[in-house]
Order: structure tokens, then C-alpha cells, then sequence
């Protein structure tokens, strides 16, 4: 029984649910529309480039949710999963987690995307497992702050060891799914690195490597 690890946006879904969630918000004028969608696009130019300013993008990505009750907040995203994701899972997605589920694996994402976010697309998918960058929480409303150690870049494997110690499996026996440069880190330190509708910067590299390269969109 191995660990199947699978990077969330671009990877199991064709898009980024990030950067859609703050274009859903636009559209429910949830939020400015000018101010808002300006920055969320240089952030999501920035994060493809490998050079987001992770700090500054989850103030900016977490202050939304400070304005607004836990009620609403959940009706948004159930609708947003909905209407926005589903259409979005990459086609060759449910019959990559089949084959893992029907080997006996355990399935786990680990993504970058905060957990407000990431923890209904986990469940929509069907995938027991979520480590994401978890927004903290007090007296039902959010802070606009975060707890623990961010899951981006290193912080993938940080959160993914911490994780591991109070489990039965290891890296030893594992894969990863990414599409992403900024997920080098942790794709180095499984036994199966899988590159997904991988960037520029990593078609580069797991060409050099040998690592497979795999299109679930087609």
C-alpha cells in the first residue's frame, strides 16, 4: 500500500480554485471588483513564475473572509463547488484516483490553496486527506491569519512530515502528482515524482529526470 499525493490546482483540477475563488467573489460582488481582481491576477502571475510573495498573497487571499459570517461564507463555497469546480475536475482525474484507490493506496492532497477552499473540493473528489494552509479560526469568524507553517514550497514537505509522524506510512513508498516548479521540493522526495500539465520551468526537469509526464486533461 503505497501514498499517492496529488497537488490540487492545475493537477486534479484544470484551473486554479485560488485564483477562481477570488473571481467568484467578483462576480457575487462579495468584493471591490477593480481592486480585487487587479491583484489577484499579479499574484497569479507571480505564483506561475515561482516568485509569489507567499506572505503578502494570503493577507490579501484571507481578508475576505473576516467581512462576512461562517453562514455565508459556507453557502458561497458549496455554491462555488458547485457551479465553478465541478465543471473543472480534469477528465482523466477520477479514473487516476480509481486506479489508486483500487491498488489500496491512501489518497492525500496536499495543496498550497488554503483549507476553507481546498476542503470541500477534497471531499467533491472524494480524497480522505487534506493538508493545506489552515486559516485560523476564533469565535466563529476568521482573522484573516493563519496557523501553522504555510503548504507552499518547502512548507509541502514540512506539513507533509509532521503528518507522517502520526501515521503508518512513509515516503519510501510514495507518489506525487504536481504540475508546478514550486512543488520541486516535495517531488524530490518521493519515490514516484509524477509531472502533471507540468509548467515550462518542470516539463525541463522531469525531462532531464526521467520522471513520467502525464496530461490528465486529454
Amino acid at each position: 500500500m503505497a501514498l499517492a499525493i496529488f497537488d490540487l490546482d492545475h493537477t486534479l483540477l484544470d484551473g486554479d480554485s485560488d485564483y477562481l475563488w477570488g473571481e467568484y467573489m467578483v462576480a457575487n460582488q462579495i468584493v471591490d471588483k477593480a481592486e480585487y481582481q487587479r491583484a489577484n491576477k499579479v499574484f497569479l502571475r507571480d505564483y506561475q513564475r515561482g516568485q509569489l510573495d507567499n506572505e503578502k498573497y494570503l493577507q490579501f487571499a484571507l481578508q475576505p473572509l473576516t467581512q462576512h459570517s461562517m453562514d455565508s461564507l459556507n453557502n458561497w463555497c458549496l455554491d462555488y463547488v458547485e457551479n465553478w469546480i465541478k465543471p473543472i475536475v480534469a477528465t482523466g482525474t477520477k479514473d487516476l484516483l480509481e486506479q489508486h484507490r483500487d491498488q489500496g493506496d491512501t489518497l492525500i492532497i496536499v495543496s498550497a490553496t488554503n483549507l476553507f477552499i481546498t476542503r470541500p473540493i477534497a471531499e467533491l473528489l472524494g480524497i480522505p486527506h487534506i493538508l493545506s494552509t489552515e486559516p485560523e479560526v476564533i469565535n466563529q469568524r476568521y482573522t484573516g491569519r493563519y496557523l501553522g507553517t504555510p503548504t507552499y514550497k518547502e512548507g509541502k514537505v514540512v506539513v507533509l512530515n509532521q503528518w507522517l509522524k502520526g501515521s503508518t506510512h512513509s515516503l519510501g513508498n510514495s507518489y506525487f502528482y504536481s504540475d508546478s516548479i514550486n512543488d520541486l521540493p516535495l517531488l524530490e522526495q518521493v519515490s514516484t515524482p509524477v509531472a502533471v500539465n507540468p509548467d515550462d520551468k518542470l516539463t525541463v526537469i522531469a525531462e532531464q529526470r526521467g520522471w513520467k509526464i502525464l496530461d490528465l486533461r486529454s
